[in-house]
């Protein structure tokens, strides 16, 4: 199988970098050692430069353990992908496992299957938790949702596999605090709110707000003096070209797919910021 050609993002998630992917190729240092992606959903940008040596990582336990699995053991993931049934009252009920004290013992395995499951038939194919941790979006009543996408799952494995590229589920200073001069970090933090009422933060536990934005700003000052490349992507509000109001900064436009109101879908401004000269 031509791993390349099916190396994509295993599931759909917020804040995803798909449309970004050519402005992002673009900007990239051309030559690097480790790549390091702190924040890392969908992995969108990962499969796309593919790097040899990585280091990848993600507050959420659910998706570390799927990047997980899918690298270790996708056989017996795929195999428990087949037993899903794309109806209401089967989502409901795998929904609700995780307000139950038994989901505990659900093998990584059955967790993993279980998040792709509710990702790919699930309302607008949103990953989205309540306060207490508990995924809590509405069935989506697709016709053939693709469950058991073997294809993309082989390929994510075997790209995960071979090159050198460690998973990590901690906070993102912690997940580069090996990175050294000549390494490329790619932060994709949750984004700061282009309005009161725009902020999603429900993919994980805690949130996201000006003064995590302030200590991810002085995590990029700390590694710029390591010697390391640095890129960010984030909206492109006055707030955050202010506070990277000393580095390189490009903007763009992506649409944004996932939000529950249609109307509100559309292009935002991005910005990306470097500390590094264009390639």
């Amino acid at each position: 199988m031509a791993v390349k050609k099916y190396l994509q993002p295993f599931l759909k998630w917020a804040g995803g970098k798909r449309q970004l992917l050519s402005d992002i190729r673009e900007q990239a240092p051309k030559d690097y050692h480790t790549y390091f992606e702190p924040f890392v959903g969908g992995g969108a940008v990962l499969f796309d430069l593919h790097p040899a040596q990585a280091v990848i990582n993600d507050v959420n336990e659910e998706l570390v353990n799927a990047y997980t699995v899918i690298r270790d053991d996708v056989e017996s993931l795929l195999e428990d992908l087949a037993k899903h049934e794309n109806n209401k009252a089967y989502f409901y009920a795998l929904r609700e496992l995780d307000r139950k004290s038994d989901y505990t013992r659900l093998s990584a395995v059955e967790r993993a299957s279980r998040l792709i499951y509710l990702n790919k038939t699930c309302y607008n194919g949103l990953f989205r938790v309540n306060s207490q941790g508990q995924f809590n979006v509405p069935f989506g009543d697709y016709k053939k949702p693709n469950i058991k996408n073997e294809k993309t799952l082989l390929a994510v494995h075997e790209y995960l596999l071979s090159s050198n590229v460690s998973v990590m589920n901690t906070d993102f200073a912690d997940a580069v605090k090996d990175a050294v001069a000549g390494d490329f970090v790619y932060f994709d933090p949750p984004y700061d709110p282009v309005s009161d009422t725009s902020s999603f933060t429900g993919y994980s536990l805690g949130g996201f707000g000006k003064m995590e934005q302030i200590r991810l700003k002085e995590t990029v000052d700390e590694l710029s003096r390591r010697g390391c490349k640095v890129m960010l992507s984030n909206s492109a509000t006055q707030f955050i070209k202010d506070l990277y109001k000393d580095y390189r900064q490009v903007f763009v436009d992506a649409k944004r797919a996932i939000n529950s109101n249609a109307a509100k879908r559309g292009k935002i401004d991005e910005i990306l910021v470097m500390n590094y000269g264009p390639q």
